[in-house]
């Protein structure tokens, strides 16, 4: 059989696949990423309005790269960018933009051709493109988009945001459970309108709720006339529609999932959700709680400066009203500090080292937390760890400051009390990175996002009032 029949052959899409050649070495440097040469060749190009050249730099590129490309270059380049290259603007690269590189992109194209890009999409990519989008500007592609394609999207949209509703793909390969694996093959043989790539097969019953799942490698192993109830795997993982992105993603790592259905209110099958989509989420996720943690918004470098302004200077705010909660602190011991300037010097060593523990042990209770690790049921266990290491911390810190500080400063007494100080600060510090995360869980809040407000808050506050007021009570200061 020559090549060209095997292709007549093949079902769906099998004319659209084609082998695609490693992009240029001028173009990638040995990390696979874009040498910066030949950025800037493509800006010269587009600052020269040469578009022909322009196509002719970005043709060979894989669609990632070209994706990345757009990133690189200046805002003001990205829509000349996309005209020079026309035709090369595929879903691929839609799809593998950065967001806030697409959201801007879509906003600046014409209605028309935003909903001729979306209908090109699969539901869960063009429903990514189009959420972030202002409401009159979704409305207007919406408008311009077929009926089916419109009425699908619509659907996902009507998910709350990062749900399992919005990030489903509506293609999945349904069949009945009394189907034969006779039945089935010829049924994925001869529908050309079935989905090209997928895994297993969702086995309903006749209200279209999914009883079973068939993997393709049964399929294909299994005698023709077996029914599909007999080989089916009725053992499976079903995710709600308005189950949380997080939760779908711990779902499939807990139970080593490729694919699992979603299902309605009613139980039925609504679409799908596949280990591509998780993988993107158990990154996005990670990255979401780092950048919490340190209030620096969405921390993407094409994030608009206004939103990224925004974002931060809350944060620094409500630093600047708790560092005030400190220095009120040391105010209530400036006739101390002024008696004894070393106490000025050791100040910052306490609460910096209580900050830093305290950090450590949010840390780890706020990735206990996201990865439900750490439940009601061991949050007690969890306590009693993070204590029994903060005591060990304390002391050990305590008897090597509470050493240094005899010797270089020749007081003794002051260094037991920075020791004390320092031992105390640390267990505190614990105690705050684990039963801070916890409360605000227990109250519903994202722990990730006020957590190291309130714990530098109580390290350096206790820090400053445990070793000035030591120093006071101690008759350090005569």
């Amino acid at each position: 059989m020559s090549d060209a029949d095997l292709k007549d052959d093949l079902p769906g899409e099998a004319e659209d696949i084609a082998v695609v050649d490693a992009p240029e070495s001028e173009s990638l440097d040995e990390d696979n990423r874009l040498k910066p040469e030949f950025v800037r060749s493509v800006k010269e190009a587009l600052h020269e309005e040469d578009s022909d050249r322009v196509y002719d730099l970005v043709e060979p590129l894989h669609p990632a790269d070209i994706a990345d490309l757009f990133e690189l270059v200046d805002e003001r380049e990205r829509l000349t960018l996309a005209r020079s290259i026309r035709d090369l603007m595929g879903v691929e690269v839609i799809a593998e933009m950065n967001d806030w590189v697409r959201e801007a992109l879509m906003e600046a194209l014409p209605a028309d051709v935003v909903a001729e890009i979306a209908g090109e999409l699969d539901t869960d990519d063009a429903v990514a493109m189009l959420e972030d989008l202002d409401e009159e500007d979704q409305q207007a592609v919406l408008a311009e988009m077929e009926p089916e394609d419109r009425a699908a999207i619509e659907s996902a949209l009507s998910y709350p945001d990062e749900s399992a509703g919005r990030m489903m793909s509506r293609d999945h390969v349904a069949v009945p459970e009394t189907m034969t694996v006779g039945d089935l093959i010829d049924y994925l043989r001869e529908h050309r309108e079935l989905p090209t790539e997928f895994w297993e097969v969702f086995c309903v019953d006749p209200m279209h709720r999914p009883v079973g799942t068939c993997a393709l490698s049964w399929i294909l192993r299994c005698p023709r006339n077996i029914p599909l109830y007999d080989v089916m795997a009725r053992d499976q993982t079903l995710i709600p529609a308005d189950m949380d992105q997080e939760e779908v993603a711990l779902r499939f790592q807990k139970y080593a999932l490729i694919s699992a259905a979603v299902v309605d209110k009613s139980g039925r099958l609504i679409g799908q959700i596949t280990v591509d989509d998780i993988v993107h989420i158990i990154q996005e996720e990670a990255g979401e709680d780092a950048l919490l943690l340190s209030g620096a918004g969405d921390g993407d470098i094409n994030e608009p400066i206004r939103d990224a302004y925004s974002a931060r200077v809350r944060w620094l705010i409500a630093n600047l009203l708790t560092a005030t909660l400190a220095s009120s602190v040391i105010a209530m011991f400036e006739d101390t500090i002024s008696r004894m300037v070393a106490l000025a010097t050791l100040m910052p060593i306490v609460a910096g080292l209580g900050g830093n523990a305290g950090t450590q042990t949010l840390a780890v209770t706020v990735r206990a937390l996201a990865t439900n690790q750490l439940t009601a049921s061991n949050a007690w266990r969890a306590v009693r760890r993070e204590l029994s290491i903060a005591l060990l911390n304390g002391c050990t810190v305590a008897v090597v400051i509470g050493i240094a500080v005899s010797l270089i400063f020749g007081n003794v007494i002051l260094g037991l009390v920075i020791a004390l100080a320092m031992m105390t600060n640390i267990l505190i510090a614990g105690m705050a990175g684990v039963f801070v995360p916890l409360t605000l869980e227990r109250l519903k809040a994202d722990p990730a996002i006020a957590s190291s407000i309130f714990v530098t808050m109580t390290t350096d506050s206790m820090g400053f009032l445990v070793f000035l007021g030591l120093a006071t009570v101690s008759g350090l200061v005569g």
